[in-house]
């Protein structure tokens, strides 16, 4: 209120106002404005359900693929191990071939490079199947994640749709609002289901 009598409100007291009025002529039912306000109040609830849950599944897929390109990199470094010890002992039975006088020095390490060897590849083949292992989790997860995101797509659509009608006070609008809303819990009760 101002010092000279003038009251001025803001323009969405007056749609509250002229709601009120509206609601009050109409023997105090619920006017469409107030569905839509609840509608969209739930919806808004249960998106911000939708939204953490896509959050922590990501976190759970980036963990996943994280640790699967951990091992592969652990692996790559055994297999160039592998590699180096492979190489000492084609060295040591060239060795063996070009000195065959001292050929018994030889055979020890030829030996010993030959059991590193089995270990390293053991080793390696181990790593790769974590790292193949986490990569179909990180996958596996993935696909719910997905879904959640377009769940919440379409619950966001709805928010949308129920606003407009809030607006226009078009009853078809609600109704699509609802089918929308309908996908996205659909949608969400599916991404659950696989998780």
């Amino acid at each position: 209120m101002s010092g000279h009598g003038l009251h001025s409100h803001p323009p969405h007291e007056e749609i509250v106002h002229h709601s009120a009025e509206h609601d009050a002529h109409h023997g105090g039912r619920h006017s469409l404005s107030q569905w839509v306000a609840i509608f969209t109040a739930i919806l808004a609830a249960f998106g911000a359900i939708v939204s953490y849950q896509g959050t922590h599944l990501m976190n759970e897929v980036l963990l996943h693929k994280n640790d699967a390109v951990l091992e592969k990199a652990k692996a790559a470094d055994q297999w160039n191990y592998y590699q180096a010890v492979s190489t000492k002992l084609h060295m040591m039975e060239l060795a063996v071939v070009l000195a065959p006088t001292k050929a018994a020095g030889f055979q020890e390490k030829i030996a010993k490079y030959q059991k590193q060897k089995v270990s390293i590849q053991k080793d390696a083949d181990d790593m790769e199947s974590k790292s193949e292992a986490a990569n179909r989790e990180s996958a596996h997860l993935n696909r719910p994640h997905n879904d959640l995101e377009i769940s919440m797509i379409f619950l966001q659509i709805a928010i949308s749709l129920a606003s407009i009608t809030a607006l226009t006070r078009r009853k078809w609008l609600f109704i699509v609002a609802i089918i929308s809303a309908g996908g996205g819990i659909g949608l969400w009760a599916t991404a659950i289901f696989l998780m």
